[in-house]
């Protein structure tokens, strides 16, 4: 498992007729797809996110437009990575506090996880995202 926070390179098939990005199991994601989830139609000013997962992995793509992740560790470190482009995704690996922001107009936050919805995955409290 990748330890860090990354931008990933997906593959690209540049086309005259247009481009072809794909993500796949086995492919450059270092986990298995387990669900699927998009966020759209943000109103401006807007931040989703602000949570921190135990163990799940995640990949976040600007499907369309554009917006900010800010990613904080446990020891308070935060990187901001502004995505914009459908053929880079974020690797979120477990224990990175996350807070989307910044999004422009028609984005659209594609969400590949690597484990089904559970509640008790999530750390809603930063407080005691940093302490645990």
């Amino acid at each position: 498992m990748i330890q860090t926070p990354q931008i990933i390179q997906l593959p690209k098939i540049q086309d005259p007729r247009g481009n072809l990005t794909f993500v796949q199991n086995g492919g450059v994601l270092p986990f298995e797809i387990k669900r699927v989830f998009w966020i759209y139609d943000v109103p401006g000013g807007e931040t989703r996110g602000g949570h921190a997962n135990r163990t799940q992995q995640e990949l976040i793509i600007a499907i369309s437009g554009s917006f900010d992740v800010v990613v904080t560790d446990k020891a308070g470190v935060e990187q901001r990575f502004h995505l914009n482009r459908s053929y880079f995704g974020l690797y979120l690996p477990p224990m990175q506090w996350r807070s989307l922001d910044n999004f422009s107009t028609n984005s659209v936050a594609l969400h590949l996880c690597s484990t089904p919805y559970n509640e008790q995955d999530y750390f809603r409290d930063f407080t005691i995202f940093k302490t645990t």
